[in-house]
């Protein structure tokens, strides 16, 4: 990269590549330049497709580094226990939040779309497909095919399995250590194009969503981003505040580039590298933080398996003229608490939509009229969900007395360079300290 370039902060650097990339997009869009949409969708296509291509080795030496590195960690079963305790109870808030903005805003009523030509989606979700899903027929499939669901169970029974065995899966770990730190380096060259793929990713959506688009679904739209910026402006601060006596503006400042990187990757295990540096410069011991984001990453969904199918359930029964009583919305909250794992961190929400839609009876159809627009939702949808991801960690670690508050108060003194990528060691000989 030149050395002009990397004077510039890489945050300024994504906003430069969208501001130019919108006004390519529009440019594209009003004089008819196909060959410029199709260049800006090919960069941005390749972006995303390196970012993908990271997932499998990524999250499975990640999980595996992390559940070892709990033998480092004092009271690892009570963090761990905490950490899925405030997994849910974020969840479960965030799902209210959609539901009470789907009320609020009946963003199906009026909408004029023709539903007897919508199809459900190639790609569905139910409850019989999630759970024998889970587990792999073939372990070598589970990376072709990147199913990332699967690889997570692999890779916590591996992980779990090699922490029983001790000291002679070291060598194994010692393996799956050095891999990790192979992959985020070369991730980490992906994520350094972050402006040149936000360029073309926003592009291509302007280019290809004009109004007559957008049009009518804009209320939906809108009361998407809104829920998301609920979650992410008003709970997230007030659960900072209120559970972990933390200053908020502290928090987005640290946790700014993941969560900003997220937005325009649409990709949470993508970010995840990116994650972990804003967690631990926020200062989360390094050994619970390699346990926490990791998971987060692949399980902890507040946008896409939160908010969004709470209020494209609604958007749906709308639509298709269906009335949802208590019961349904309870239903929904349900899905949204022990279902978000079916989400496993890649772009879009679609199976996750799925299995609310079929849990709650409603026709599948509904989810092919919001494919259209999905990429311009999953912005928002993965940065809150990478937002959530960085704050559990943070609160559990507050509240157990462990988290480094002065490196949290100057976490956002300095941008995030590529020093901050150097993958250090997680050292065993330092465990993380209990609460006094």
């Amino acid at each position: 990269m030149p050395s002009a370039l990397r004077k510039i902060p890489f945050s300024v650097q994504i906003l430069l590549g969208l501001v130019l990339g919108v006004a390519l997009g529009f440019l594209a869009r009003a004089n008819d330049l196909s060959w410029l949409a199709t260049t800006l969708d090919t960069v941005g296509g390749l972006f995303v497709q390196l970012l993908k291509l990271a997932v499998p080795p990524l999250v499975f030496t990640a999980i595996v580094v992390s559940v070892v590195s709990l033998r480092g960690v004092a009271n690892a079963a009570r963090l761990a226990l905490r950490t899925l305790l405030w997994f849910g109870v974020t969840a479960l808030i965030a799902v209210s939040v959609g539901i009470g903005v789907g009320l609020l805003t009946d963003p199906g009523r009026g909408v004029s779309l023709d539903t007897a030509a919508a199809t459900a989606p190639k790609k569905a979700g139910s409850w019989t497909d999630f759970l024998t899903g889970i587990v792999p027929t073939n372990p070598v499939g589970a990376f072709v095919e990147g199913n990332v669901l699967q690889i997570v169970f692999l890779a916590l029974v591996v992980g779990a399995a090699a922490l029983l065995v001790g000291e002679a899966a070291e060598p194994f770990v010692t393996l799956n250590r050095s891999l990790l730190a192979i992959v985020q380096k070369a991730l980490w060259w992906v994520i350094r194009l972050a402006p040149i793929g936000t360029l073309g990713l926003i592009g291509n959506a302007v280019a290809s969503y004009g109004w007559d688009l957008l049009a009518p679904l804009a209320k939906f739209t809108t009361a998407v981003y809104v829920g998301c910026a609920i979650v992410l402006f008003v709970v997230y601060p007030l659960l900072l505040v209120a559970a972990g006596r933390l200053n908020p503006l502290r928090f987005f400042a640290g946790a700014w580039p993941a969560i900003e990187l997220a937005f325009v990757s649409r990709s949470s295990v993508g970010t995840m590298p990116v994650t972990q540096r804003s967690v631990e410069r926020l200062g989360v011991p390094r050994e619970y933080a390699a346990f926490a984001v990791p998971f987060g990453a692949t399980t902890k969904m507040d946008g896409c398996a939160a908010v969004y199918p709470a209020l494209a359930a609604i958007f749906v029964a709308q639509v298709f003229g269906v009335d949802l009583g208590v019961t349904d919305y309870l239903l929904i909250a349900f899905v949204s608490v022990v279902g978000s794992a079916a989400t496993a961190g890649l772009t879009g929400a679609i199976v996750m939509l799925t299995l609310t839609l079929s849990t709650l009876g409603l026709p599948l159809a509904g989810a092919g009229l919001l494919l259209a627009i999905d990429p311009i939702l999953d912005m928002v949808r993965t940065a809150t969900n990478v937002a959530g991801q960085a704050l559990v960690p943070t609160i559990v670690a507050a509240r157990e007395g462990t988290l480094d508050r002065a490196a949290y108060d100057s976490a956002g003194s300095r941008e995030l360079t590529d020093a901050d990528e150097a993958d250090r060691p997680v050292r065993q000989d330092q465990p993380v300290p209990a609460p006094a």
